[in-house]
């Protein structure tokens, strides 16, 4: 994948993710709405790659939008990218890890939230994991 840093197997990404993770981050599949710890969840941090570690979104960006899925109005720079995705009978703008190539979730435009920029960042969760940012 373009942009991708970490390159493995299927064989060595199955080593290190679990099966529902391997089957999201590296087959673009999607959890079920409504299951992920971090939909709902609101501490302050960085939402980093589940395969790869790396930062992909400041807890600063998150927002409640009622979809199901962790959602947030921007990531940090350079930390994804974006593909034309024509699954599903439709166009959509797929968003993965720029480091390791790992499916993340959907981009959607336009909804009307009351966000900076008007965008949806819809993330499967268990694509990410979260680190409380240290208090000082």
């Amino acid at each position: 994948m373009a942009g991708s840093n970490v390159q493995k197997t299927d064989q060595e990404w199955q080593a290190v993710l679990s099966p529902e993770q391997f089957r999201v981050l590296r087959m673009k599949g999607t959890e079920a709405p409504g299951t992920s710890k971090l939909e709902k969840f609101a501490g302050d941090g960085v939402y980093s790659c589940a395969a790869c570690n790396a930062p992909l979104y400041k807890s600063t960006t998150k927002f409640n939008s009622g979809c199901g899925w962790p959602a947030f109005f921007d990531a940090i720079p350079g930390a994804i990218i974006r593909n034309e995705d024509r699954s599903m009978f439709m166009t959509r703008t797929e968003i993965v890890c720029s480091n390791c190539g790992g499916h993340l979730g959907h981009v959607f435009k336009g909804e009307g939230f009351n966000t900076p920029t008007d965008e949806r960042h819809c993330v499967n969760g268990i694509s990410l994991n979260f680190k409380e940012e240290a208090k000082k």
